[in-house]
């Protein structure tokens, strides 16, 4: 092991390509288990990710079948999991921690923004920090406060840190895999409601971290998305198209480092768009894409750029959960305000 670490990290072994219908649980499950067996460096530890297999099953059988050097549980205490992690980062290992639920990551986050974040620039590129904080978010599965929220921004808002999030199975396992390569820190960002969704995943497909993807194309407007909110859009999408409307869906995926030209050029091609995301809409990623979206379009823009959001207040209690969270409804309400009857 060694103290500094290459740019581009080159991993002792290839997995043979495989095709495969998984859910997104399984494909992060692949995408460790082919990260640990493939590079030495990797270490995979966070609270009862051990025999346990974590809170959601994605570590499950990892300590069973490369033992508990390589994947082991920790005491609970989220601040000490993220400087571990930090430690081991700093002396050449490749740390990928798990804390458990969005909001139990808030008492480690003096670490992420102090140290995580900073020690490269702090060692102006000497020590990097291949640091991966694996993080599950959001909604949609009836959990209570501190088990779901949206802390996306808090990340996304502090230099030094790749903010991504997988929405699909294929994504969940290239992104991972991209993340554990990657020689600097990512808030790796899992939307729990779609733990349990479903897609094909070829393991021979790489991610490019920093770059969106059209999910759906389009020619009336553009929807953009991220996470769990990716799928509401697409959802969304199929109403509409019932309707006679056209719509792409844009799906961001890498909320630090953003993805203008994709998302400019998709907003372009249609004239009109809306952001749609789980956070409160108040100083959010929403808002920045937003913002984004018009300075670089602003003369190609037939009407303003919508954003459907969570509402500004502590995350509803689960029942009440269905009226806090963005759905299709209100995603074509904020369509149906894109003066469609305008068209010359």
């Amino acid at each position: 092991m060694t103290i500094a670490h290459d740019d581009v990290h080159t991993e002792t072994a290839v997995p043979p390509r495989e095709v495969t219908t998984m859910s997104m649980a399984a494909a992060l499950n692949r995408a460790l288990a082919d990260a640990i067996e493939s590079d030495p460096e990797v270490v995979v530890f966070g609270e009862d990710v051990g025999a346990l297999g974590g809170v959601f099953r994605i570590t499950d059988g990892l300590t069973a079948r490369y033992g508990e050097d390589r994947c082991f549980d920790t005491p609970l205490a989220e601040s000490g999991i993220v400087g571990t992690a930090v430690g081991m980062a700093m002396n050449g290992m490749r740390p990928v921690v798990e804390l458990q639920f969005d909001a139990f990551a808030l008492p480690a986050f003096e670490q992420v923004v102090s140290h995580v974040a900073k020690l490269g620039n702090r060692t102006r590129g000497g020590m990097r920090m291949p640091l991966v904080i694996r993080i599950p978010f959001g909604g949609g599965i009836g959990g209570v406060e501190h088990h779901c929220d949206s802390s996306e921004a808090y990340y996304a808002h502090t230099p030094g840190l790749t903010v991504v999030s997988p929405a699909t199975p294929q994504d969940a396992y290239s992104l991972l895999r991209a993340a554990i390569a990657s020689p600097d820190p990512v808030i790796f960002l899992e939307p729990k409601k779609l733990y349990w969704s479903k897609g094909e995943v070829d393991t021979s497909i790489t991610a490019e971290i920093g770059t969106a993807r059209i999910a759906r194309e389009g020619t009336d407007v553009t929807l953009l998305a991220y996470g769990a909110s990716v799928a509401l859009a697409l959802e969304a999408a199929e109403v509409a198209a019932a309707e006679g409307r056209s719509v792409q869906v844009v799906d961001v995926r890498s909320l630090s480092p953003f993805d203008d030209a994709t998302v400019t050029a998709a907003v372009k091609s249609t004239g009109r768009a809306v952001v749609i995301a789980e956070a409160p809409g108040y100083a959010s990623v929403a808002s920045e894409i937003q913002a984004r979206v018009f300075e670089r379009c602003f003369e190609f823009l037939e009407a303003p750029v919508r954003r459907v959001t969570g509402f500004d207040v502590p995350y509803a209690p689960p029942k009440l959960e269905h009226w806090y969270l963005p759905d299709v409804d209100r995603v074509l309400d904020a369509m149906d305000t894109l003066h469609w009857d305008e068209d010359v």
